[in-house]
Parts: C-alpha cells; structure tokens; sequence
C-alpha cells in the first residue's frame, strides 16, 4: 500500500497547472501550495497523499526512466477529461485515451508526461 506520492518538479507553477488540471477531472483537489510544494487530495476531505515540489537534495528535478505513477479513477469519461486537461495544462501526450489492449474492455487508459517529464497514466477497470 502506497502512503504518499512525491512527483518532482523542475517549475512548481508549471507543474501544479498540470496537477491542478488533471487532478480536477478524477476528483482530487489542491489542498496547499508553500514553498515551492503543492499538495493534493480527494476532494472534499482533509488529507493530501500526492506532493509536487523540487527535489529535497536541490538537484534538479529529473523524470526517472521507467518510472510512471498511475492514478485510478471511477468513469472512463474522467480518463478522457484528465487527459484533455493535462495537455491543456502544458502536459504531452504519451498515449491518447483508449482500452488496451485495443480489442478487450477490461481495462481503459491514458498516458501524459508532466511539464518536467514525469509519466503518469490515468486509468478505469469496467
């Protein structure tokens, strides 16, 4: 079980337009924003498990190759809708919406790179 997500971020106010958009469409809200860290959660709650911020060490921030964080939602229109917002929000598409593998419907998908490169997928089960 994961407790937090921290994502780096080369430019904080690049980044969190990206996280702003795309955390909107699957239910999750920006909880703060304070020295460069910006912290989100699901909407409506006091808690916040997902963390966009420079690099603690003060190196810049870099994506790891391989690495991806993949954020579950609940309707394969909120798939559609993150990844609509993320490249609105200076993100790039990494692979449009749609069910993978192509020819079964168990398991429907996106995939976007943040404005620093980070990959991320958003995600529906039927």
């Amino acid at each position: 079980m994961i407790g937090y997500v921290t994502i780096g971020a080369r430019d904080s106010e690049a980044s969190g337009r990206f996280y702003d958009a795309v955390m909107e469409a699957i239910g999750n809200e920006r909880k703060f924003a304070d020295g460069g860290w910006i912290g989100y959660g699901p909407r409506g709650k006091d808690e916040h498990n997902i963390y966009v911020c420079p690099p603690f060490n003060g190196e810049p921030a870099s994506f790891g190759n391989g690495m991806m964080i993949a954020f579950k939602t609940d309707s394969l229109e909120k798939v559609d809708e993150a990844h609509a917002a993320g490249l609105g929000a200076g993100g790039r598409c990494e692979g449009k919406p749609g069910y993978r593998p192509p020819e079964k419907q168990s398991w429907y998908g996106a995939y976007l790179r943040d404005p620093t490169g980070n990959k991320i997928a958003v995600f529906f089960t039927p």
